[in-house]
């Protein structure tokens, strides 16, 4: 599965719950930073976390509302949340354990508590819980570009649309 394959996947699990345009954007936009890392297979050899939840953040700060980008800076401190759950630890994939550590592994409580602290931090946890979920193989996808209309409608501001779109590919 591609990591935009994945993507689309997690967006369609919260259209599936009915979710705000906000959270489905997010979800939808969760792994960009993943795109934008410039050798990941490089980081991936030499055992380093790229940051991909901060790299995606920084870049899409500038152009969508804090509904979408701050669930995606915080999912992977969501994955550390969680894992303090030893029924959630268990059913992380391998590869999803080996990341954990990288990413600083399962939280402490001083951690923990300034996670729930933070604003988005139950919106985290959900997309989270649909990042995990949405690595099915052989369904019926939708494409990118049935995005559209949403991701702009989640723009800071219009003039933000041909910028954007110019540094995406929606097709």
């Amino acid at each position: 599965m591609t990591i935009s394959d994945h993507m689309i996947q997690t967006a369609m699990l919260a259209e599936k719950k009915h979710s705000f345009k906000s959270f489905i954007c997010a979800c939808l936009l969760h792994d960009y930073g993943h795109f934008v890392i410039e050798d990941p297979n490089l980081l991936v050899l030499k055992s380093l976390d790229g940051k991909h939840e901060e790299v995606g953040f920084g870049f899409l700060k500038d152009y969508f509302k804090p509904e979408v980008t701050e669930p995606i800076k915080l999912h992977v401190q969501a994955k550390r949340y969680l894992c303090r759950n030893k029924s959630y630890y268990d059913i992380l994939s391998d590869p999803s354990k080996i990341s954990l550590v990288l990413q600083g592994g399962i939280m402490d409580d001083e951690e923990s508590r300034n996670f729930t602290s933070l604003k988005f931090y139950k919106d985290a946890i959900i997309l989270r819980k649909y990042d995990d979920d949405a690595k099915i193989p052989n369904i019926k996808m939708k494409k990118i570009d049935d995005y559209r209309d949403l991701i702009t409608s989640q723009l800071i501001n219009e003039n933000n649309h041909d910028r954007i779109i110019s540094k995406t590919t929606l097709s």
